[in-house]
């Protein structure tokens, strides 16, 4: 069988961890061609953890290409569920140093948003609560959008969307006199 044997928390970690891969090399028709195992040994020595589709119904056929698989490329069966076969393989530690070394001279996009993140982590911890912070942006000033009578003047026309109403300032409103009645007057004392 393999060479490479793993426990059975290795084996439900493993597990967890390729829930969210997808499938990386198909095994068609014509089976485990060396087309395919030549890919399957790339996208494992890069990934370490794999999942394999295979097109066919016939399951003893999928369990000899999960085992043979297995043997070709000296990794570990993690999982066999339906047409899925999930593999593992150990990176080795000297090529994940190299890979690393590699990055570290390089800013990636990963590393400058980190940069960022930590600065507005700092910029949030001034003493505003959340509250206030939401407060603030309600608050703020609306943008001014250009009146109908302005975007006439303008290529667009007023009839695009974004312009409002020129509307002219509304009257100031007035108080309503109340009259008291005649009882209320003597209570008064008016």
């Amino acid at each position: 069988m393999t060479a490479l044997t793993i426990t059975p928390a290795q084996r439900k970690s493993l597990k967890a961890d390729a829930h969210g891969l997808s499938p990386v090399v198909m095994v068609g028709g014509d089976g485990l061609t060396l087309a395919v195992i030549k890919e399957a040994k790339s996208a494992i020595k890069h990934h370490g953890l794999i999942k394999v589709r295979v097109f066919g119904d016939d399951r003893e056929a999928r369990v000899a290409i999960y085992e043979e698989l297995c043997d070709k490329l000296d990794a570990a069966p993690v999982q066999h569920i339906g047409k899925l076969l999930v593999l593992w393989k150990p990176k080795d530690a000297l090529d994940e140093a190299y890979a690393n070394l590699a990055r570290s001279s390089k800013q990636t996009k990963k590393s400058l948003q980190t940069s960022q993140t930590k600065k507005s982590s700092s910029r949030s911890s001034s003493g505003r609560s959340a509250f206030e912070r939401a407060a603030a942006v309600k608050t703020s000033k609306s943008k001014k959008r250009p009146l109908r009578s302005e975007a006439a003047e303008s290529k667009i026309g007023w009839s695009s969307p974004g312009y409002r109403k020129a509307v002219a300032a509304p009257a100031p409103i007035k108080k309503r006199k109340v009259r008291m009645s005649s009882t209320k007057k003597k209570s008064l004392g008016s």
